[in-house]
């Protein structure tokens, strides 16, 4: 997979080009979802207290970072999964669509489980991996 510095901007402020020139490619999709579950529960605060305008940025910016991590998609070696990742991806960009023009909680509730969901798949990457090749994915 390759993770696109764009996205990268979309984590958020700080320094993301000198995080990602030390991470390997497993921490940097971390990186890239834990900004993602950051937007989205800033997000949820928003709706629910009526800051409408800022649930909207944060739901930009949630959506920026999903379209990262559907352009880092390698459907050469990935395979199955990486399409089955790329529907998702697409499920959930209209899903945070719907969620902002509708003021919709109940629609980024289903984003925030989804997304946590593969967060937590990908703290488990590491584990998987023997570490002499997690340290060659950079």
């Amino acid at each position: 997979m390759r993770v696109h510095f764009k996205a990268m901007e979309s984590y958020g402020p700080g320094n993301a080009a000198a995080q990602a020139a030390t991470a390997n490619r497993v921490d940097l999709i971390q990186m890239l979802f834990d900004g993602l579950l950051e937007s989205l529960t800033a997000a949820q605060g928003h709706l629910q207290r009526g800051a409408i305008q800022e649930k909207g940025k944060c739901l930009a910016r949630a959506s920026r970072i999903v379209v990262g991590l559907q352009s880092s998609l390698d459907f050469e070696k990935g395979g199955e999964l990486a399409q089955n990742l790329n529907e998702l991806y697409s499920y959930v960009t209209r899903r945070l669509l719907h969620a902002n023009a509708r003021n919709d909680a109940q629609a980024l509730s289903e984003v925030l489980g989804l997304m946590g969901d593969i967060r937590q798949a990908w703290a488990e990457v590491p584990s998987l991996v023997p570490p002499q090749i997690l340290g060659t994915l950079h």
